[in-house]
């Protein structure tokens, strides 16, 4: 039984190859030649299975921009046309007919082939947008019991910016942060914290030591360029919200952040795990004042994406160790 699958998956993707090749040179079914992207054709009988860019792009969780790059990557290798491109919508046309005909069962059989082997042992790989200094403090320590866990599941970090606009485009799934998330997309919000003032202990200002905001006039404030408004919501919270600082100085690391704020360079306004997950005996908290951050950490993916085995056992995971460590 398992034999005479494999041959007939074979023939499908020989008789969806030959196709191609026929569809790109105006001739009959030959042997089999160069093969396009997978990715292209999987979008293709995505697209002519949904009637809709949107709609494919939401099964495959791509973005309908990346979806639309990998339909004309496929005519382009083809050299024609799949589709008719009307006013919002995309109708095949007799090409796009014959291909689907013939590519869309050998497309099956990859998959259930591939899903097969993921569930018997074989890696399953993630990959995982994450900002920086969360993947450093937070889930790095994690990673252990995650591999004790799930042995298979194996993650590609990539900390590039901007991780949610590339979701199903290089990234499966992220943690970013943010005040909200788009509601077209699955999300899980990971933590709630409190905004800190953090300087260095040895931070003066005219020989005095750092006790009060209005001291801030005198200082720089330093903020992420994810959490904007961190000082604007603290400053509002303390009873002062028209002080400004000498120069508001905008990072794209956490990091760094606390770096400058350890030199003594100004004040970083982040939030309470930042300064306990730094463990840097140079910093510490000023102005004893509870304010709750308008920020949060969220595990964000397309909600097909949750549906596959990867995205949904590190989510999982990923959900309770936040909520062991909180």
């Amino acid at each position: 039984m398992q034999l005479a699958s494999e041959r007939q998956l074979r023939l499908n993707v020989w008789r969806g190859s030959a196709v191609l090749s026929s569809l790109r040179k105006g001739t009959g079914p030959k042997t089999m030649r160069r093969l396009p992207s997978l990715s292209g054709v999987e979008a293709f009988v995505a697209v002519a299975r949904s009637g809709s860019v949107k709609a494919a792009a939401e099964e495959l969780s791509l973005s309908s921009p990346a979806l639309s790059r990998r339909l004309q990557s496929l005519e382009r290798f083809i050299g024609k046309p799949l589709f008719e491109r009307r006013h919002h919508a995309l109708v095949m046309n007799g090409d796009g007919d014959r291909l689907l005909a013939l590519v869309a069962p050998a497309i099956d059989q990859l998959s259930d082939a591939i899903e097969t082997i993921a569930g018997h042992g074989g890696i399953m790989r993630l990959r995982l947008g994450v900002l920086p200094l969360f993947a450093s403090q937070r889930l790095m320590p994690c990673l252990p019991d995650l591999r004790a866990s799930h042995p298979a599941l194996h993650l590609d970090i990539d900390t590039g910016g901007h991780a949610t606009a590339r979701l199903g485009d290089g990234i499966d799934a992220a943690i970013v942060l943010s005040r909200d998330v788009d509601p077209a997309l699955y999300a899980r919000r990971l933590d709630r914290n409190e905004v800190f003032a953090i300087a260095a202990s040895t931070l003066t200002v005219g020989g005095q030591p750092l006790t009060k905001p209005a001291q801030l006039a005198d200082l720089t404030v330093f903020l992420h360029r994810d959490m904007p408004d961190t000082f604007a919501e603290w400053r509002k919270a303390v009873g002062m919200p028209t002080i400004e600082p000498v120069s508001t100085d905008l990072f794209d690391s956490g990091q760094l952040m606390l770096d400058a704020a350890a030199q003594g360079l100004g004040v970083a306004f982040m939030h309470g795990s930042h300064l306990t997950g730094a463990q840097d005996a140079r910093l510490t908290r000023v102005f004893d004042v509870e304010v709750e951050s308008p920020y949060s950490y969220w595990f964000v993916c397309r909600p097909r994406a949750l549906e596959t085995r990867p995205v949904k056992l590190f989510h999982d995971w990923l959900v309770g160790a936040m909520a062991a460590t909180a």
